[in-house]
C-alpha cells in the first residue's frame, strides 16, 4: 500500500507543476498567496509526502483555483 501511495504523490506533484505552469505561478508566490512555507509546496511537487487538507487548500487559494482541480489527473489504481 505505501507503494501506491509513493505514486500517487509523485502523480499529485506532477500534476502541481502542470498547473503551475497553466497559471503562470512559481512556488514562492503560491505559497506567499496562500500564507504556507515554500518548502511544503516543494515537498508536495516532490511527491515526498502526501499533503494535509490545509496545504491542499491553501496552495488551491495560492493558484486560485478549485482544490478539486488539483485532482484532475489519471491514476488507476488497478494498473498500480
Amino acid at each position: 500500500m505505501k507503494e501506491i501511495r509513493k505514486k500517487y504523490y509523485i502523480k499529485f506533484g506532477e500534476n502541481l507543476q502542470l498547473l503551475l505552469a497553466k497559471y503562470g505561478k512559481d512556488v514562492m508566490t503560491v505559497a506567499s498567496i496562500g500564507k504556507i512555507e515554500p518548502k511544503q509546496v516543494y515537498r508536495v511537487l516532490n511527491g515526498e509526502h502526501g499533503a494535509s487538507m490545509g496545504t491542499i487548500i491553501s496552495i488551491a487559494k495560492g493558484l486560485e483555483i478549485p482544490p478539486k482541480e488539483l485532482f484532475d489527473f489519471d491514476f488507476d489504481l488497478k494498473k498500480e
